[in-house]
């Protein structure tokens, strides 16, 4: 008989243990570790190693659970022999023995029918549990596993739903009172039955005197102790929905990991998602929009320096609508794509920031004069000749096709490729308008190019993930790669950053922002965007409507108070920079008259950015009539970046 123990036993320790039935609660983490939520397909279950629950919560749970647990060797023959005897009585399953690994083996890979064939199945499994792994190892298992009611598994969930505290701060009056749940969650619950919980946690207390854990004395002061429960709340929704599902897609689309395994395995998923910015962004877009009816709108921050989207906002409400418009590549950007029609002019040495053109009604001709293109401004409201710092401040659309005329379509085309914008364009005149639908956080991430002095990192939304051992499935590797020269950059960045002067068209949020910031409004007669930067942050905002409905003058400007209030408080710990300027760029004082080098002749002078060797070389030798009816827009601080800097550290 002996020699079949050993046989037996050495058959179960090589054959593996079969697959566990339990499901696994995969979790969401932002860029610092925080939860964003857990994938609990309604249960509640967190997982924590044994050394991070408290002693009294174990102890608890081993004198009412199975006192002999650190001796047995899987099933308890007393108990065994007790349990048959009422069951013979009784003639039917009445009791069971069961110890945590019973339990355990049960609730992993068995149902809960009350058979002799599953009794000696979930023996011969608790056996095999004892010979492959360490009593410690169990007891954590079962302690992370077993249910506490409410859809709450496991003593972290417990501890958190009850008590609103880790499981390793548990008193040994809140341990008493959870250990005493598990036996019958809907009779000993506080939340259904806040007398016969408090019977139960004192049966419990005596239990653990009785088997030595806790002398009488601690039993009395623990009872006395008046516990406080945390409010039972129904399920909120979890932050983030839309960058949620977002994540969900990429996983399951691009990096190999099932929907099972998703949902079910236990799987961390590392985010580059920061929850502060995330809350900036819903309530910027809650604020602006509360009462607005039906108008939605998309946001999409992205940290240029590496790619990381720090927040997403799909829509204005998760619960009502689940499409997620920041990925929809539907809404034309209007003006807010003119920057990579003026880069390209500047990158080919066609134009500099003085470079003049005559706003005026014009029709222009292309496809070798066989057709005609006839832009207006907004309003129809024209500047007469102006320059490009002007032009991009006015949002002046007859010099925008001029420029892309000039420098030629195909090359606009390949610039936004490089920044990353892959949505379908035709080499048209109204490119430079901004006709051909894109994403905002195509527009995200090509504006973080800017200000990445010229470096593309490719976004990223999933840092790494592991499964419920530790093991790492991915790890993100972003592509990086130097798109455009850094001197051209800079000097399209300081002209986007004239947008947010007097006579801009972000002039209006100005107020708000108290950092030095570049961007570009965009407005058709369906969509309206504010798409701009920092150095540490690039964000797309677009407003409009899901049907072919028109905006409103009022609705076309909502985009830039929802960019510049989520600018300023996701960024409200980080001390205002400025642009970094590349070696190669010259800063001159020019006459925006003439075009040329200021002198003092010339009063009305403004510093001006130019890369090495562009910059003008005459000078203004008599002050000239301008046929300008606006006057030129100067940027912040047109002394030197050292008052730039002294005016932004002041404010």
């Amino acid at each position: 008989m002996s020699a079949f123990a050993i046989v037996f036993l050495l058959y179960l320790r090589s054959e593996a243990l079969p697959v566990s039935k339990l499901q696994q609660t995969t979790q969401m983490y932002d860029v610092h570790g925080d939860l964003i939520d857990s994938m609990r397909n309604g249960q509640n279950r967190q997982t924590v190693p044994l050394s991070d629950m408290s002693n009294y919560v174990v102890e608890a749970t081993l004198a009412t659970e199975d006192r002999s647990f650190y001796s047995h060797f899987g099933f308890d023959l007393k108990g065994i022999a007790r349990a048959a005897y009422v069951n013979l009585q009784h003639m039917s399953k009445v009791q069971g023995a069961g110890t945590i690994t019973q339990q355990l083996a049960r609730n992993l890979y068995l149902t809960h029918e009350r058979t002799w064939t599953r009794k000696i199945k979930e023996t011969i499994y608790a056996v095999q549990m004892e010979l492959h792994m360490s009593k410690d190892e169990i007891l954590e298992q079962y302690l992370n596993q077993i249910y506490y009611g409410h859809s709450t598994y496991g003593i972290e969930a417990a501890a958190q739903l009850f008590f609103g505290k880790d499981a390793k701060d548990l008193t040994l009056s809140e341990s008493a009172l959870l250990a005493g749940i598990p036996k019958g969650p809907r009779y000993y619950s506080p939340y259904y039955d806040e007398k016969k919980a408090k019977e139960r946690q004192e049966t419990v207390l005596q239990t653990m005197v009785d088997g030595g854990y806790i002398t009488a004395r601690d039993a009395d002061r623990a009872a006395r102790e008046p516990l406080t429960y945390k409010t039972l709340e129904e399920k909120k929704q979890a932050p983030a929905p839309y960058f949620q599902d977002y994540v969900r897609n990429l996983a399951i689309d691009k990096l190999g990991i099932t929907e099972d395994q998703y949902d079910k395995s236990g799987l961390n998923i590392y985010t580059t998602l920061d929850l502060h910015a995330q809350q900036a962004a819903d309530e910027a877009v809650a604020a602006t929009l509360k009462d607005r009816g039906d108008l939605q709108t998309a946001l999409v921050a992205i940290d240029p320096r590496n790619g990381y989207v720090k927040a997403m906002v799909g829509g204005k409400s998760y619960a009502e609508n689940q499409f997620n418009r920041a990925l929809a590549s539907s809404r034309q950007p209007g003006s807010s794509f003119k920057p990579f029609v003026y880069l390209t002019a500047l990158e080919t040495n066609r134009f500099t920031p003085v470079t003049r053109f005559k706003s005026e009604p014009t029709t222009f001709t292309y496809d070798n004069g066989r057709q005609t293109y006839t832009p207006s401004n907004f309003n129809n409201h024209y500047y007469d000749w102006i320059d490009l710092r002007t032009a991009i401040a006015k949002s002046d659309n007859i010099f925008a096709v001029h420029t892309l005329i000039d420098v030629g379509p195909e090359n606009v085309i390949a610039t936004v490729r490089k920044f990353g914008i892959d949505s379908p364009m035709k080499p048209l005149p109204s490119l430079a308008l901004g006709t051909f639908p894109v994403s905002p956080l195509e527009m995200a991430s090509a504006f973080g190019v800017f200000a990445n002095q010229g470096t593309r990192v490719e976004p990223t939304a999933i840092l790494r993930i592991t499964d419920a051992s530790g093991k790492v499935l991915y790890e993100a590797a972003p592509k990086q790669e130097q798109v455009a020269d850094p001197n051209y950059v800079y000097v399209m960045t300081n002209l986007m950053e004239s947008v947010f002067d007097d006579g801009g068209t972000g002039n209006r949020v100005s107020n708000l922002i108290k950092r030095p910031v570049a961007g570009k409004t965009g407005t058709t007669n369906t969509d309206a965007w504010m798409v701009g930067f920092t150095p540490e942050l690039a964000t797309a905002v677009w407003v409009g409507y899901d049907k072919d409905r028109n905006i409103s003058a009022v609705e076309s400007t909502l985009a830039a108070p929802i960019f510049a209030e989520f600018t300023e408080r996701a960024l409200d710990a980080v001390l205002p920079k400025l642009f970094p300027i590349p070696d190669g760029v010259a800063n001159v004082y020019i006459d925006p008259a003439t075009g040329k080098l200021s002198n003092s002749d010339c009063p009305n002078s403004r510093m001006e950015a130019f890369v090495k060797g562009t910059e003008p070389t005459e000078y203004c030798t008599q002050r000239t009539t301008s046929t300008d009816n606006v006057k030129p827009v100067k940027p912040k601080g047109n002394s030197s970046w050292w008052n730039d800097l002294k005016r932004w550290w002041n404010d």
